[in-house]
């Protein structure tokens, strides 16, 4: 059988990334520091731009220099990792521990509240009841969370007292045993040099006792020191919301988020008539090209911010009116859906992105979670909610009626939760509540 090659016409799409459509795509997922640091860059290479505070009247703007500009568009980039050259601020750095070992929206805003309350030393400065009272849930949920903060880095960070840093730096050395837990808790009597009381009290002898003060004055009370106080920033919120008169909620743009930025048009046409080669001619097009670029650029970021935060808004409305209890799963495909976007630009709009809301300031990705399913086939369930309403259950059972695992599940599906009982032991287990044969003893013995 004979072979025989032949060209035929076809027509195949395929997207292409362009310097420009990369570009639009940093732009999406920028900080507004990020940002910030972008538009500047821009404003210096690009003379028709210009920062808003200029005056526009002038009769020309910045000295136009033929031929400076290059290849043109490509020739600079500004990568955000430039902007980051500095060392991370203490609140960056215990964000980035948040996103990576708290996985659950809820824990997350409860975090990010604990890490807004720490001082200078890293101590917790503040009542975790004004956490609970702020989020609507209970004191204990504050605490689980507080409990996992407390293993970030550096050791010793949000405590609430001297002895418990000094504790939690010693447990992550796995040198936390009950002598050494004495001497922290008499910290008052070796300030006051009471060592025969302290060796007493540790049930050690004096070697010993001089080895645990020596490991003691080894530690660091003071764990946010390598963050300098002048590297602490707080976040500026990129987006805000009001109530709107039909009910729901209005979501703005912060203005002080925004770069402000401007086109000199008289300036380029003033520049367009003065000029007489080619080349000077094409790079003034170029650059007012890029300059329209820029704004359009930067008009849709600000409608996509406004469009998905909007979207989050009226999805979690029960947990911006009612508390963390109310949180609601959310997936990044539906907000994509809803606005008509697709998924990959909800993913880098929603990153770096802050929303200040009646309840404190959240990065949007903050709302987006586990779900556990509905019963009826109504909304599912956030699985921090979920967690929260097991142990109300708990919490609330009769000393005479301790509750199994097969009966929370039957309370659980009357609530409208489609829960197995393994998920309820699951959750029960990470919560640290024992079995119900456990706390029918435990209630037993108590009352």
């Amino acid at each position: 059988m004979g072979m025989t090659l032949r060209l035929e016409p076809g027509q195949t799409q395929s997207l292409v990334m362009t310097p420009r459509l990369q570009q639009a795509i940093r732009l999406l997922q920028m900080s507004s520091l990020e940002l910030a640091a972008f538009v500047d860059a821009e404003i210096d290479r690009n003379p028709l731009l210009e920062r808003d505070e200029a005056a526009l009247g002038e009769e020309t703007g910045r000295p136009f220099e033929p031929g400076a500009g290059g290849n043109g568009l490509g020739e600079r980039t500004v990568n955000p990792d430039e902007t980051a050259g500095r060392p991370p601020t203490l609140r960056q750095h215990l964000l980035q521990q948040l996103n990576v070992d708290i996985a659950d929206p809820v824990d997350r805003v409860i975090g990010v509240h604990l890490i807004d309350m720490l001082d200078d030393r890293g101590w917790l400065d503040g009542d975790l009841g004004s956490v609970a009272r702020l989020l609507e849930c209970d004191v204990a949920r504050v605490e689980d969370t507080l409990g996992c903060l407390q293993g970030f880095d550096p050791p010793g960070m949000f405590a609430r007292g001297l002895g418990e840093c000094l504790a939690l730096q010693l447990r992550e050395r796995n040198r936390l045993d009950p002598a050494m837990q004495a001497l922290l808790d008499n910290l008052d009597s070796l300030a006051r040099g009471e060592m025969a009381r302290l060796t007493r009290l540790c049930g050690v002898d004096a070697d010993d006792l001089a080895d645990m003060v020596a490991e003691i004055k080894g530690l660091n009370p003071k764990p946010a020191d390598p963050f300098e106080p002048a590297l602490v920033q707080a976040i500026t919120p990129d987006l805000s919301m009001r109530p709107a008169p039909d009910g729901g909620w209005r979501v703005e743009l912060n203005p002080e988020a925004l770069p402000r930025v401007l086109v000199n048009r008289r300036y380029h046409a003033e520049v367009s008539r003065a000029v007489r080669s080619r080349d000077d001619k094409a790079y003034i097009d170029e650059r007012l090209e890029q300059a329209n670029w820029l704004m359009r650029s930067l008009h849709q970021r600000a409608i996509t911010m406004v469009k998905a935060a909007g979207e989050i808004v009226r999805r979690q409305d029960a947990f911006l009116r009612h508390g963390v209890r109310h949180l609601k799963p959310l997936t990044l495909r539906e907000v994509a859906e809803a606005i008509e976007m697709h998924e990959s630009t909800v993913s880098r709009v929603t990153a770096n992105k802050y929303l200040d809301t009646p309840r404190g300031v959240y990065e949007l990705k903050y709302f987006f979670g586990a779900a556990i399913a509905a019963t009826g086939g109504d909304d599912a369930h956030a699985a921090k909610a979920v967690r929260s309403r097991i142990k109300a259950v708990i919490d609330a059972e009769a000393p005479d009626r301790v509750l199994s695992d097969h009966r929370i599940v039957d309370i659980l599906r009357a609530d409208g939760i489609d829960i197995a009982r393994r998920t309820v032991a699951k959750y029960r287990e990470a919560m640290r509540i024992p079995a119900s044969v456990r706390r029918r003893r435990d209630k037993a013995i108590g009352h």
